[in-house]
C-alpha cells in the first residue's frame, strides 16, 4: 500500500479543477502528490512534464494509505462515495481531513463572494451578474464551475473587487462554509442523483451555499430552494406578481414590467432574453447586484443588450414567421419544463419541441402538462425517444424519429407563423453527441446548410 507522507497533500482527481488546486498549492508552496481511480487519465504526460516531481499514483484508491496526510482535496468530479474514500470519511474523525477546491478558495480569498447555484440557469446568472458589475465598474473574476476554476481567478485577477462563482452540487458538497456576501439558489429539480442517491442529498449539497452567506436570493415558487441555515437577510423572486419587497413580475402602464415590491424596474419587452424564465434569471441577477451596491441603470442596460448564453434558450434564426430556439443545455426535466413555460407562454403561435437522448432514468412526467398548453407536436429522438413517447403522448401528438437531423425536418415541415421549434431535448447528449454543445452546434450548422442567417 502506498503511503502519503505525513507532510504532504493529497489531491484525489487529475482532472480540470485537480490540476488547478495543483496549481494554487504550488503557489502557496504546500507540498503535494496526486492520486486519480483512473489508470491512464487524460492529461497524465502533461501534468508529468510540468510537475516532475510530483508523484503520481493512478488506480484504486483502496491502495492508498491517506491516514498520514496533512489534508485530503477531493476534486468536484470524484463520488465521495468512491472505494478507499468513503472508507477514510466513515472512519469517525480519524485521520486527515477532507475539503474541496472551494475551500481552499476561500482560504485564500481576500474580497467578496457572490455564488449561484441551482439545477439550471446559474452559468446564465453568474454571466449576467459578472456583466452587471463590470458595467457598474467593478473589478470582477468571474469562474468557478463555469469557466475559469475559481483557483485560477485568484492570480488571473488578483486585484479582483468582487468574485463571482458558479458552484455545482459537486463543489459545494465539500465546502464546509463559503461565507459569501450573496448567494442565489435558483431552482431544484431532479439531476445527479446517480451521485447523491435522492433528491434529500443533492438539495442538502445545494443548501451548504447557505453557510455563512449574509444575504439569499431564492425561488419563492420553489420551497426546495429555501435555507436550511440561518441568513439574516433572505429576498425572494417569482415570475408572478410579487408579495412585499420581493422581486417579481407585475402589470404597470398595461405592460410586463420587472418590478422589486411596487417598484418598477423595466419591461420585460426590454430584456433581450426571451422567455418567463429568463426574466426570472434577470431578477436573481439584480436582487444580488442590487445588494453588492451596483447602480440600477447600469444593470438595466446589461440586460437590455445581454442575449443570453449559446445553447441556453438561444435564439438562432427567425424565417417565415417562425423561431428557432437552441437550448441543448436544457439536459435534464426541470431545464425542458422552464424552457417550455418560458417560451410557451409569448408565442403567438404553438410550441414544437424537439426532445430525446439518454434520460438518465428521470421521470418525464412534469412535461405533459405545459406541452398540453402549448405545443403542437413533440418530435423525439434517441435512446429514450421511445420512453418519451409514452409519456407526453397523452398530451400532445408525437413524432419519433431516428436523430436530431430528422427531428428539424420533421419540425420545418409542420410549423406554421408565430410557432417556436424548441431544442430542449430533457436529456444528456451522449448516446448520440460528445457532450450537449455539439447537440447545440448541429442544430444550428443545420439551419445554416438550410440557407438561413443566424441571428
Amino acid at each position: 500500500m502506498t503511503k502519503v507522507p505525513a507532510a504532504y497533500t493529497l489531491i484525489i482527481g487529475l482532472g480540470i479543477s485537480g490540476q488547478a488546486i495543483a496549481r494554487h498549492l504550488t503557489r502557496q508552496g504546500v507540498p503535494f502528490m496526486i492520486a486519480d481511480t483512473r489508470e491512464a487519465p487524460p492529461g497524465l504526460d502533461a501534468f508529468r512534464d510540468v510537475y516532475p516531481d510530483v508523484e503520481v499514483v493512478c488506480g484504486p484508491l483502496q491502495a492508498l494509505d491517506m491516514r498520514e496526510a496533512h489534508e485530503i482535496v477531493v476534486s468536484p468530479g470524484v463520488d465521495l462515495r468512491t472505494q478507499g474514500l468513503v472508507e477514510h470519511l466513515n472512519a469517525k474523525g480519524e485521520g486527515p481531513y477532507v475539503v474541496g477546491e472551494i475551500t481552499l478558495f476561500v482560504r485564500a480569498c481576500r474580497a467578496p463572494i457572490a455564488a449561484i447555484t441551482g439545477s439550471n440557469a446559474k452559468s446564465t446568472v453568474t454571466t449576467l451578474l459578472g456583466e452587471m458589475a463590470r458595467e457598474s465598474g467593478r473589478r470582477v473574476a468571474v469562474g468557478g464551475n463555469l469557466g475559469t476554476p475559481a483557483l485560477d481567478l485568484l492570480t488571473e485577477v488578483p486585484d479582483a473587487e468582487l468574485f463571482v462563482l458558479e458552484l455545482s452540487s459537486f463543489q459545494l458538497e465539500t465546502t464546509a462554509w463559503l461565507g459569501a456576501e450573496t448567494v442565489a439558489f435558483l431552482n431544484l429539480c431532479e439531476d445527479h442523483l446517480d451521485r447523491h442517491g435522492d433528491m434529500h442529498g443533492y438539495q442538502s449539497a445545494k443548501r451548504r451555499i447557505f453557510r455563512g452567506a449574509r444575504h439569499a436570493v431564492v425561488n419563492a415558487d420553489d420551497a426546495a430552494t429555501w435555507p436550511d441555515a440561518q441568513v439574516d437577510d433572505v429576498v425572494r423572486f417569482t415570475t408572478r406578481s410579487p408579495a412585499g419587497e420581493d422581486w417579481g413580475i407585475d402589470a404597470h402602464g398595461g405592460d410586463a414590467w420587472l418590478v422589486h415590491g411596487a417598484s418598477p424596474i423595466m419591461s420585460t419587452r426590454s430584456v433581450r432574453m426571451p422567455g418567463r424564465h429568463n426574466h426570472a434569471n434577470a431578477l436573481a441577477a439584480l436582487a444580488m447586484g442590487t445588494r453588492l451596491g451596483l447602480p440600477l441603470a447600469a444593470m438595466r442596460r446589461v440586460l437590455e443588450r445581454f442575449s443570453g448564453l449559446l445553447h441556453r434558450s438561444e435564439l438562432v434564426v427567425e424565417r417565415d414567421g417562425v423561431r428557432w430556439i437552441n437550448d441543448s443545455k436544457g439536459t435534464n426535466v426541470g431545464a425542458t419544463l422552464a424552457a417550455i413555460e418560458g417560451v410557451g407562454p409569448v408565442l403567438e403561435g404553438r410550441l414544437i419541441l424537439l426532445a430525446g437522448g439518454d434520460g438518465k432514468g428521470a421521470d418525464f412526467m412534469p412535461l405533459v402538462e405545459p406541452l398540453r398548453r402549448y405545443a403542437r407536436e413533440a418530435v423525439v429522438f434517441g435512446r429514450d425517444a421511445q420512453r418519451l413517447e409514452r409519456v407526453i403522448s397523452r398530451s400532445v401528438p408525437v413524432t419519433r424519429v431516428a436523430d436530431l437531423e430528422a427531428a428539424m425536418r420533421r419540425a420545418q415541415a409542420i410549423a406554421d407563423v408565430g410557432d417556436a421549434v424548441l431544442l430542449s431535448p430533457a436529456c444528456a447528449s451522449l448516446d448520440q453527441f460528445p457532450h450537449y454543445m455539439a447537440r447545440g452546434d448541429a442544430f444550428r450548422q443545420w439551419l445554416k446548410q438550410d440557407g438561413v442567417a443566424a441571428c
